[in-house]
């Protein structure tokens, strides 16, 4: 993890936040994620001919990987419609890097090593104290943690398939270019449809708002497709999580939602375990 791959990650963390939110932000959640997906679509599609072909070995994984996120895509959307944003952004996101920490284990062959191993556990106990904090005080909604936990699972399943995808393809710019065009069709597909003679209706007021998002989604995804291919996929995970701090700090201020001394703490132990794994490099 040297100092130019975190700060990589870091403006990924953030811009992630921020396209997550921009998300939760449009009523229609159908519409919001129609309109970042197909943003998507429109970017690989423009990026795709400045960039190199992405070798042959990366398809599957690629393709693989498009699946997976039309799945987390699915989820994230159930999770924002259920439970609040500083609620389920945070659960869905922290519960991602131990089992990418297991899944490059066994998939990658990546072993953190004693300080990236203590890194990784302290981040995730500080995102686990942030997302808990959401619970304080009401009966836990178990049908949103649900959606939310799943969402996680889809988060460290696409994290390793696209690290492994990225490294095999000679081109991350070529990967993210061809991943956004792939998996950018379904949704905004699905949505024509579901609505049919009134698709444009629905999308004309969210449709700058949306494509920020896409450009958003596209920018942090590339910065950690970069970062993947310079470093393991473990220490990534949990450093990109931190968007979780950000996530909690835009519920607060945008959406009226408690951040509250707690999360303040559980903030400082994600920095604490970034420091870890940067010792670690």
């Amino acid at each position: 993890m040297t100092p130019l791959v975190t700060v990589a990650v870091l403006i990924a963390a953030v811009t992630h936040a921020a396209w997550n939110a921009i998300a939760h932000r449009i009523t229609d959640k159908l519409t919001g994620f129609a309109l970042i997906s197909g943003g998507g679509l429109l970017i690989g599609l423009a990026m795709a001919p400045f960039a190199a072909f992405p070798a042959a070995g990366a398809w599957p994984y690629l393709l693989a990987s498009a699946v997976i996120h039309i799945a987390y895509y699915a989820l994230l959307m159930r999770s924002f419609r259920l439970g609040d944003f500083g609620q389920a952004y945070p659960i869905a996101r922290g519960s991602a890097p131990l089992v990418v920490t297991v899944l490059a284990a066994v998939f990658a062959h990546e072993v953190p090593d004693g300080w990236a191993a203590a890194g990784v556990a302290v981040s995730c106990a500080g995102l686990t104290g942030v997302a808990l904090w959401g619970l304080r005080g009401h009966r836990p909604d178990w049908a949103a943690i649900g959606a939310a936990l799943a969402t996680g699972l889809t988060i460290a399943a696409y994290t390793v398939v696209d690290g492994l995808g990225v490294r095999a393809s000679g081109s991350s710019l070529g990967y993210i270019a061809w991943l956004m065009a792939v998996q950018g069709t379904a949704l905004p597909a699905y949505m024509l449809f579901r609505r049919r003679g009134e698709t444009l209706a629905v999308v004309r007021p969210f449709a700058a708002l949306g494509l920020l998002g896409a450009a958003l989604s596209v920018a942090a995804y590339a910065l950690v497709l970069w970062a993947q291919t310079r470093a393991d996929l473990a220490p990534i995970a949990a450093l990109r999580e931190s968007s979780i701090i950000v996530g909690a700090a835009i519920g607060a201020l945008f959406f009226k939602e408690h951040f509250g001394a707690p999360r303040v703490a559980a903030a400082a132990l994600v920095v604490v375990g970034i420091g870890l794994m940067l010792h670690s490099g």
